[in-house]
């Protein structure tokens, strides 16, 4: 029996290693596709803009992410609107050295006090969204920074395609991001699962799904009929998820979600051992609760982990250790092709030799996801109960 049950345990790590084989040819074709996609000339339209930044707190490199919306080189018009629950937040420090840095920009700052649900990020932008002034508001983190060309690229998504069924084809654009890694082990963990793990997630459900049907909070552009007609954010106020949701109610109001040729960059934080489970097990929830058939078939997305626990399993067979040294050479491929290539993250190659012990944290942690429904936001535990937050008991 105890034969038996090691033989089956081989032959299982065994498929589900080839099976990884297999997803990181695909995701790396998937990044080839998106490369050739992004070389195509891109068309010049430049409506006016209304940049919404929900805040709360002031957090390291918060300032700079601001610089870098206002340094576009964008030909249309552009306003830049900050939301805060309160005018003693230390956020309004750093909007008020935008306006005496940048007078030449429509920066404004609008105290958002009501509590609309569990999601205060999305209060705010509920109560920050009447006062924008543009057709097209353009939502993104408050750590996120930018090229002088965002809006340009970002835009251009939304120009007319030479038809008026056409021209409101497109709903919502959303961008790639890298993470900017700071200081600790977990926090450069975090920085190259990013490149090397969820962004060749979505560019493989990009080219299977036959383009995108949700958004990513690294940039929500989003036009005001597209907005209204997927329902307008109050909806969301209770969803943890709002990037999602926004993207896929899009979707289903009739509407395309474009990928821009546009990569943004995200702070991540200098996290502790604690913090980084908390915020993984919050991202693998998430994810679990969105899309519960997509997030079972990441099993087939740790195909390095599959292969080292392969050798373990056959007594470090010559057909195991063949089979980790393929895994091993497509996991990094694959990882230069998206981190280097698709996304310009000048960290991933000084921390490729981190992949095996991340890929196999990555496993542990897609387990857990499994094991229950509450996570940890800002420090407050939570329910996710049908991308909705529950105040746990």
């Amino acid at each position: 029996m105890p034969h038996a049950l090691a033989l089956a345990v081989e032959m299982a790590t065994t498929a589900l290693a080839v099976a990884g084989l297999g997803y990181f040819l695909a995701a790396m074709l998937a990044a080839r596709v998106f490369l050739r996609e992004r070389r195509q000339a891109a068309a010049v339209f430049a409506p006016g803009v209304s940049i919404l930044k929900s805040l709360k707190g002031l957090d390291p490199g918060m300032i700079d992410a601001f610089r870098s919306h206002c340094r576009q080189s964008y030909a249309g018009e552009l306003e830049i609107l900050f939301g805060v629950s309160s005018l003693d937040d230390p956020a309004v420090v750093a909007v008020e050295q935008m306006k005496r840095e940048f007078p030449e920009r429509a920066i404004r700052l609008v105290e958002c006090p009501e509590r609309l649900g569990t999601n205060g990020k999305v209060s705010t932008l509920v109560q920050l969204a009447p006062h924008a002034r543009y057709e097209y508001l353009l939502i993104n983190d408050s750590d996120i920074t930018v090229s002088p060309r965002y809006l340009e690229r970002v835009m251009a998504c939304f120009a007319p395609a030479g038809d008026a069924a056409a021209a409101n084809e497109v709903g919502l654009v959303t961008a790639l991001y890298r993470g900017r890694a700071h200081g600790t082990l977990a926090s450069r963990l975090e920085a190259l699962g990013i490149a090397t793990d969820f962004i060749p997630g979505v560019l493989l459900s990009k080219l299977i799904e036959s383009g995108l049907h949700y958004g990513l909070g690294s940039t929500l552009a989003v036009r005001r009929a597209a907005l209204e007609k997927a329902g307008g954010l109050l909806p969301l106020v209770d969803h943890l998820a709002d990037d999602y949701e926004l993207g896929e109610r899009v979707a289903r109001a009739g509407y395309g979600v474009a990928l821009s040729a546009e990569v943004v960059e995200t702070a991540v934080p200098a996290y502790g051992w604690r913090g980084f489970v908390d915020h993984q097990l919050r991202w693998s929830r998430t994810v679990r609760d969105a899309r519960p058939a997509g997030y079972a078939g990441l099993i087939f997305t740790h195909g390095l982990g599959w292969a080292l626990l392969n050798v373990v399993a056959s007594g470090l067979s010559l057909v195991s250790l063949w089979l980790l040294a393929l895994s091993f050479f497509l996991r990094l491929a694959m990882a230069m092709t998206v981190g280097a290539a698709v996304l310009g993250d000048r960290q991933v190659l000084a921390t490729l030799w981190l992949l095996p012990l991340r890929d196999l944290v990555a496993m542990g942690l897609w387990v857990a996801g499994f094991a229950g429904h509450t996570i940890l936001w800002r420090g407050e535990r939570f329910v996710l109960k049908d991308g909705r937050l529950l105040k746990a008991g």
